[in-house]
């Protein structure tokens, strides 16, 4: 074959990368080390009569602020000294020593002009480590001033965590001597919260009246536009007239007659503030669509009764971080349109979420048996899983409260395994900004902002199967059908410890299956028992606590009517409820 003729030599070895890393960790030291030994400094940044000798392209790659300084036609980008204002020269050597370093400094005392200085010079690193430093350091001889900071910087992360403090401790704080030092806009902003820890409206009334007291002359005129944002429908008639006889009110006409108008709207959309209401387990009449709310440690049970059109069946339920109680709803043995309602607290009614139906974008078709279904809410957004056992996959959907339509994510694929058992457990549980999709053999995390499933450590072999499951901080905890076992997954460790089961059978056994519920932030479960003497035919409900530091259930000694009952949803949901929206 003539050399002509021969085809080229094709090379079947490809290009590669290669990083560096020890050149990477290194370099910012290198640079440290030369700001250090002054050389190859290029500008000065003199800062209240202070002098920082630096390098133009090191501020230029740390700061937005420095780089359009010295890239631009200012004359800045031409001088060897350039004055800077508006910064403390204590709080810019700080920002110096982060930029050559890569260290950040940072205490309770320079926090404030610290983040400043970053907002400033526009270093989002320093500036949200700050916030997340203000954050973590709220507390009672704190919180004002950082409140007051927050107000004025706009830092919405450290405004949130003080307000919530502030509301916590109302009572105690309204009677402080900062809480007079706060600014009209303040103080309807901390009374307009729903977290306020108050028995009752009128303890609001009258710390209103101690603000308005404390600086009568400047504050008199503020009044009729606070006093919107006390709750009189919270308020009886007699506590309403009362307010209207006091002397603050009848010297400003202005103020009676907000408060008539006010008084009667009787907005009822207001919800009750959280020291009004006590938190309840919600349970399901068998055979009824009766409910009891019910929480054993404070020895409260009510039963209310509603119509069969006026309750709806439940296939799952879930209480928001709002305390919205929102109920996913499909006729049994029905495939027909899903449906979701919403309970209205002061109602005491459901009523239709005003949501497009899943259906729309998801139908199950087949034998429903086949699915178990649940609803879920993370970070004020809630998601709809369907699980089809025969096909080994949950498909989910989330809900867009923009445009009103449930959206599509991603799918969880897992092994079919066979049973001996016809019921497999599943649970759906969010935990810290997570969903975690609980099988009786394995577990499943969703990331939301990646749209992503992981696969988690298994579940420890159970004598039993899994069959309740609840979140309480960073674990969920987990017990068998007959509560001889219970086992907790701490969820940032991706770990399982073993925890107690049943104190003592005695010469009882378990004939309702357990349901385990958070109230108070403690672990509970109720389940409901018969004695094996056959001569004996009730039923005997039982509450227990979990006593963590002993690990030891404790018996709560509950006295629930006498009826049968089971979870009103997959899981036992829990609520803040204001008793008199109660009806009985």
């Amino acid at each position: 074959m003539a050399a002509s003729d021969q085809k080229p030599h094709v090379s079947t070895v490809r290009p590669r990368s290669y990083q560096d890393e020890s050149y990477l960790h290194g370099f910012l030291g290198t640079v440290g080390d030369l700001h250090k030994a002054g050389e190859f400094q290029d500008v000065v940044l003199e800062v209240e009569g202070r002098r920082f000798p630096c390098h133009r392209l090191v501020l230029s790659a740390a700061s937005p602020y420095f780089r359009a300084m010295f890239t631009s036609d200012m004359a800045e980008s031409r001088q060897k000294t350039v004055v800077l204002q508006g910064l403390d020269a204590g709080m810019f050597g700080e920002i110096l020593s982060y930029i050559y370093s890569g260290t950040l400094h940072v205490s309770l005392d320079k926090v404030q002009p610290l983040y400043q200085a970053a907002d400033l010079l526009q270093l989002n690193y320093v500036r949200d480590t700050c916030s997340s430093y203000m954050a973590m350091n709220v507390e009672r001889s704190t919180c004002v001033d950082l409140y007051k900071f927050a107000d004025d910087f706009f830092v919405d992360i450290v405004q949130k965590q003080c307000l919530q403090w502030i509301a916590r401790h109302f009572t105690e704080f309204s009677f402080n001597g900062e809480f007079y030092s706060l600014s009209v806009n303040q103080l309807t902003e901390i009374i307009s919260h729903d977290e306020l820890d108050v028995k009752d409206e009128t303890a609001v009334w009258e710390a209103v009246v101690r603000w308005v007291q404390h600086s009568r002359e400047d504050r008199l005129h503020h009044l009729p536009s606070i006093l919107p944002h006390i709750r009189f429908n919270f308020l009886t008639s007699d506590d309403t007239a009362a307010i209207l006889e006091h002397p603050l009110i009848r010297e400003d006409p202005g103020s009676s007659e907000v408060i008539r108008n006010v008084a009667q709207k009787r907005n009822n959309d207001l919800k009750s503030r959280l020291g009004m209401t006590t938190e309840m387990v919600l349970l399901s009449v068998v055979n009824s669509r009766d409910l009891l709310f019910m929480n054993p440690r404070e020895g409260k049970y009510i039963s209310c009764s509603y119509k069969p059109e006026d309750r709806p069946f439940a296939t799952d339920v879930t209480v928001t971080s709002d305390n919205n109680i929102y109920v996913l709803s499909r006729e049994q043995d029905s495939n027909d349109q899903l449906s979701m309602f919403k309970y209205s607290h002061a109602g005491n009614v459901w009523e239709d979420a005003g949501m497009s139906s899943v259906s729309k974008s998801l139908r199950l078709e087949g034998d429903l048996k086949y699915y178990e279904e649940h609803l879920v809410e993370v970070d004020r957004t809630l998601y709809y899983l369907a699980e089809n056992v025969r096909e080994g996959v949950v498909r989910m959907r989330k809900y867009n409260k923009y445009t009103d339509q449930w959206q599509e994510c991603s799918q969880l694929q897992f092994d079919i395994v066979c049973s001996n058992t016809t019921y497999d457990f599943t649970a759906a549980l969010c935990c810290s900004s997570h969903i975690y999709f609980l099988r009786t053999k394995d577990v499943h995390r969703y990331n939301p902002s990646e749209d992503r499933w992981y696969k988690q450590s298994p579940s420890p072999e159970l004598y039993h199967d899994i069959h309740s499951a609840v979140v309480m901080g960073t674990e969920i905890f987990c017990t068998d059908f007959y509560f001889s076992m219970t086992v907790a997954y701490d969820t940032e460790s991706d770990s399982w410890q073993e925890l107690q089961g049943w104190p003592s059978q005695g010469n009882r056994e378990t004939n309702r299956t357990p349901s385990l519920f958070v109230l108070e932030n403690q672990l509970h479960i109720w389940l409901a028992s018969a004695s094996n003497d056959h001569n004996e035919g009730r039923l005997q409900h039982l509450v227990y606590v979990y006593d963590m530091t002993a690990d030891v259930w404790r018996d709560l000694n509950a006295t629930l009517p006498d009826t049968e009952y089971y979870s009103y949803g997959r899981l036992c949901p829990v609520s803040r409820i204001y008793l008199p929206y109660l009806k009985v």
